[in-house]
């Protein structure tokens, strides 16, 4: 039903003869996590597009009930997945990824398939370097099990707090985990692990080609998942591309920064950037 959903995403985006712009979520979310992005940026003129992951449910609870749909996605998948989804498009899109999607929407980028992108508290790829403590715990619910690499791995509300949600309340914490979190593949935390000593990995990304377009990275500074080594490191490998490289740190968020309270904020500051540059 979700690719059914997103090829009608698509053919409305072409109808519109609007610019599109793609969405794309990380692990432990799904597209409707950005229904809120979506009504703004179609506000301000755009064709948003909230595409899936391969095999993605369509909601919350047919995920809880279904988890094995997500076990053994790649990030090398994924990416081609959506590549052949963005290749529909009439135009050449927008992309704003968050987390694992903040990774995929750069890989995207990096094959020329994109107008500007917008990497938000992205997941690293081969060449960043930096391995925070928080990084590593907030990762540790799927690496602490080699076997996890085969499967769909949920969080617990303890995880998810601590992952994602603890720059917001408590109250506010449990709500984000009852609306918005699914198990997640595990496969993609194995490869970013790994990246820099698996020289066939499939999460990096081709910095240096010209036709990249502009590229913003979104960071802020209590991310326990992507802390803001990782996401600088990210910027300092993209600064060399020919393209307009900027981050812009957003102080005081998680990595809940996309679908809590203060969610309007990053989407502003994201939609400030692709209004400079398209």
């Amino acid at each position: 039903m979700t690719f059914t959903h997103d090829l009608d995403q698509i053919a409305q985006a072409n109808t519109s003869g609007r610019t599109p712009v793609v969405f794309v979520h990380g692990l432990w979310l799904l597209p409707g996590s950005w229904e809120r992005w979506a009504a703004l940026f179609a506000d301000a003129g755009y064709a948003p597009v909230l595409l899936g992951w391969p095999d993605d449910p369509d909601s919350v609870e047919e995920a809880q009930a279904h988890p094995q749909v997500f076990a053994g996605k790649s990030v090398g998948q994924i990416a081609d997945h959506l590549a052949d989804l963005i290749g529909r498009l009439d135009h050449a899109p927008a992309l704003v990824g968050h987390s694992f999607g903040g990774l995929l929407v750069q890989i995207l980028a990096g094959r020329g398939l994109a107008r500007a992108t917008v990497a938000i508290s992205p997941a690293p790829f081969r060449g960043v370097l930096p391995l925070p403590f928080a990084a590593l715990r907030s990762s540790a619910p799927v690496l602490g099990n080699p076997a996890n690499v085969h499967r769909a791995v949920p969080l617990t509300y303890d995880q998810f707090r601590y992952a994602f949600a603890n720059a917001v309340s408590e109250d506010e914490a449990r709500e984000l985990y009852t609306a918005y979190c699914v198990p997640g593949a595990g496969k993609p935390i194995f490869q970013a692990a790994t990246a820099n000593i698996n020289p066939w990995t499939e999460a990096k990304v081709d910095t240096g080609n010209p036709q990249r377009g502009p590229l913003l990275v979104i960071t802020t500074d209590h991310d326990h998942t992507v802390p803001p080594a990782i996401a600088q490191a990210s910027y300092a490998r993209q600064a060399h591309n020919p393209g307009v490289t900027e981050i812009i740190p957003v102080p005081g968020r998680g990595h809940s920064l996309t679908i809590d309270a203060g969610w309007h904020q990053v989407a502003d500051t994201a939609l400030a950037f692709l209004n400079r540059s398209l």
